[in-house]
């Protein structure tokens, strides 16, 4: 097995068809592993209200060589920060603007400013670095009033994302040389931008959560976030001038960057309609599977009909076909086919077609539908009856890809259905379960109840076996060589729901919380990831070695805050980094110590929100 890593080492950080005597002087320099000494969880205040790492990168070499690496987090920008330009004049990184690229202004007369970094690519074009660098959702008000409970204020804004140059020195160092906001108005703006993706042809895949979004007319409290949402997307963004349709959000943005810095951006329609928390290509830049964040959520997988081309292909929706309730559940997967379509084909049906259109709707009736109408819980707690109207078929597919997955029998259960990391080495998938709770407990009163497993609020990392020569539930081969078979949760990668500790932790700090962000380095064999988690005073950042199986804590952020915009980057000019933001400073889970959150309120800056990587690790 060590001749073996040896020999992939060399051929990766040579370059060469295989290791001899002449890369005898090269070998003392090939990284043989990585591995993490731990950040002990915070317990005095002052570390409770701050974001570190003391970890140590211990590095082994091909000679036998250990050398300690100490890890260091380091800030790009925060997003009060007045570094984005535009037109000539300064803006915080994370202000928001309308489709002519003016600043939104709060009830205060003041910029609007995201507290919410997110997903991460860093990327190089031709020579030179960018980073694409979404912002979730507005949080709070230039009064530190909560934004989407403010009376008399929209509950959700339109949002955005970021590209910088980044400087990169000769010690390692990172510096954003330059922000500016990435124009969304030639695709209708977007909405909740979340996690991401870098893609194998090194642009940026991006996610649209559209909670706010989702027309549900037979569930009035979800119809009225609706309406709100598309408001707030007629009067901020579009300034009045015309209405928003609901079908142009919930849809995968692609990003390319050009050497120059100029950016373009498409929506891809092809990949179907949903709460999309990430979309992951695989090695095959082909197939991709779609996070799909909430309750009552379905699985995705798309197949390209062409490599590098997410225009055009295949929908599938998964069914869960349980083989264990126990250690967070498993199951034997099957999938179903939605359709095939274009991004052009179903961008003109978003133009013209409504919810009425692709159904006829009513409300159950004592838990019984009419006769030629099917119930379904797609996207909600609340039923529908449903009937497909005639050839509305690719509309529901595309469009309505819960609904339509409910419809063909597939799984609509999933809950907080997060981030997604490949394993191209092993074929697995891992898909963070930030929480399992609600749809995917057993409840004999669902139309399908599919998922039957014990509450975990504290959630699971599943773990998913990719196999090639599958074949769809109609017995039509799915033409990828990476479709999900199975999955399960490995012992360590599920949470551990305790009763309240001292501080207010309701879930053990020695173990994964609501996990969510996740990364593979396959040069590391090690598995990052990063909680959103309630249960957790302080959030962190993970290392789980998939050979070892040992789970070390890397990083503890500020209070309240959440982990976001992990991304790992092997080698980068011989430096390797670990990309990590923090969104929502002091937001405390309601379970924190009272005395303990009197003390940190004015330590923390809840208006600061930090974009930056963990540094230290050489290049791999």
């Amino acid at each position: 097995m060590k001749v073996t890593l040896l020999t992939v080492a060399c051929l990766s950080a040579l370059g060469l068809a295989g290791c001899n005597d002449s890369d005898n002087d090269h070998r003392s320099a090939v990284i043989q592993a990585v591995d993490f000494t731990e950040t002990p969880a915070p317990a005095a205040t002052d570390e409770l209200a701050k974001t570190y790492t003391r970890s140590i990168a211990k590095v082994t070499y091909a000679d036998g060589r250990v050398e300690d690496k100490p890890l260091t987090y380091n800030v790009l920008f925060s997003v009060k920060d007045p570094v984005a330009e535009v037109n000539g004049k300064k803006h915080p990184a994370g202000q928001l603007y309308n489709y002519q690229m003016e600043p939104l202004l709060d009830p205060m007369g003041n910029p609007v400013v995201a507290e919410t970094p997110d997903a991460n690519s860093l990327l190089k074009v031709d020579d030179k670095l960018f980073l694409v660098t979404h912002y979730e959702y507005d949080w709070i008000l230039s009064d530190g009033s909560v934004a989407f409970t403010t009376p008399g204020w929209h509950t959700r804004m339109p949002m955005s994302m970021t590209l910088s140059d980044i400087a990169q020195a000769n010690d390692g160092q990172l510096t954003a040389a330059k922000v500016r906001p990435i124009d969304f108005s030639s695709v209708n703006g977007i909405w909740i931008p979340c996690f991401g993706s870098q893609t194998p042809w090194n642009t940026h895949l991006g996610s649209e959560e559209d909670y706010d979004l989702i027309y549900n007319p037979l569930d009035s409290k979800n119809y009225g976030t609706t309406a709100a949402g598309l408001k707030a997307m007629r009067e901020l963004y579009f300034k009045d001038e015309r209405e928003a349709n609901p079908y142009h959000y919930g849809i995968i943005p692609e990003i390319t960057v050009k050497a120059d810095g100029s950016t373009s951006v498409v929506k891809h329609y092809a990949m179907g309609r949903g709460t999309w928390e990430q979309a992951l290509v695989m090695p095959d830049s082909r197939t991709t599977y779609l996070g799909d964040d909430g309750a009552y959520v379905q699985m995705t997988m798309f197949v390209a009909d062409n490599a590098a081309d997410l225009s055009a292909g295949t929908l599938y929706t998964a069914k869960w076909n349980q083989t264990s309730d126990q250690g967070g559940g498993s199951a034997d997967l099957t999938w179903i086919r939605l359709g095939h379509g274009t991004d052009a084909g179903i961008k003109a049906l978003a133009e013209v077609v409504t919810f009425n259109d692709i159904f006829d709707a009513v409300a159950p009736s004592e838990g019984q539908c009419p006769a030629g109408y099917t119930r379904v819980r797609a996207g909600s707690a609340s039923d529908e009856c449903l009937t497909l109207k005639p050839g509305m078929e690719q509309a529901a597919a595309f469009l309505e890809t819960r609904r339509y997955t409910a419809l063909l029998g597939g799984t609509t259960e999933w809950t907080k259905m997060e981030g997604l990391a490949i394993n191209a080495a092993d074929h697995k998938l891992y898909m963070a379960m930030s929480r399992i709770e609600s749809s995917m407990r057993s409840d004999p009163t669902e139309p399908a109840d599919h998922i039957r497993l014990p509450e975990n609020k504290a959630g699971a990392t599943y773990t998913l076996e990719l196999k090639a020569g599958i074949k769809d539930t109609q017995g039509n081969a799915i033409n990828s060589d990476w479709v999900a078979t199975r999955m399960s949760v490995e012992p360590k990668l599920l949470g551990k729901p305790i009763a309240a500790d001292a501080l207010g932790n309701t879930a053990d700090v020695n173990a994964i919380a609501n996990t969510d962000n996740l990364f593979f380095s396959p040069k590391m064999r090690t598995l990052f990831i990063g909680e959103d988690s309630g249960m957790h005073i302080n959030n962190f950042v993970w290392a789980y070695h998939v050979d070892t199986q040992k789970l070390t804590r890397i990083l503890s952020l500020t209070a309240g805050a959440e982990s976001t915009g992990l991304q790992v980057v092997e080698n980068l000019n011989s430096h390797a980094y670990l990309m990590s933001n923090a969104q929502h400073h002091g937001d405390f889970p309601g379970s924190i110590n009272a005395d303990l959150k009197t003390q940190l309120m004015p330590m923390i800056d809840k208006f600061n929100a930090p974009v930056g990587y963990i540094g230290g690790i050489p290049g791999l």
